[in-house]
């Protein structure tokens, strides 16, 4: 989301720590400013409305994102635990 300044207004939020340290690695992972994480997260709240502006093909695309996501973490961990009982059984 590009947005120009002029159409920007300022606003000023209290944070707890935690979520101002959550904020900037998201960030820093998501390659993007605070100030954009935050329009992101206030644009996807709705929870009166949930997916009603996104198309089918869209919600599978984002599902299969995160279900390809996960099985990679769970083949990292599996790998990960077999050389862990790997080094164990050596001993």
């Amino acid at each position: 989301m590009v947005a120009v300044a002029e159409k920007l207004v300022r606003k000023q939020f209290l944070l707890y720590p935690a979520q101002v340290k959550k904020m900037e690695t998201l960030a820093k992972r998501e390659n993007a400013s605070v100030a954009e994480l935050v329009r992101m997260a206030i644009t996807a709240f709705d929870p009166d409305n949930t997916f009603s502006n996104m198309e089918e093909s869209e919600m599978l695309s984002l599902v299969s994102a995160n279900v390809k996501e996960a099985l990679a973490e769970t083949r990292r961990t599996r790998k990960h635990l077999d050389q862990t009982l790997e080094k164990l059984g050596a001993l």
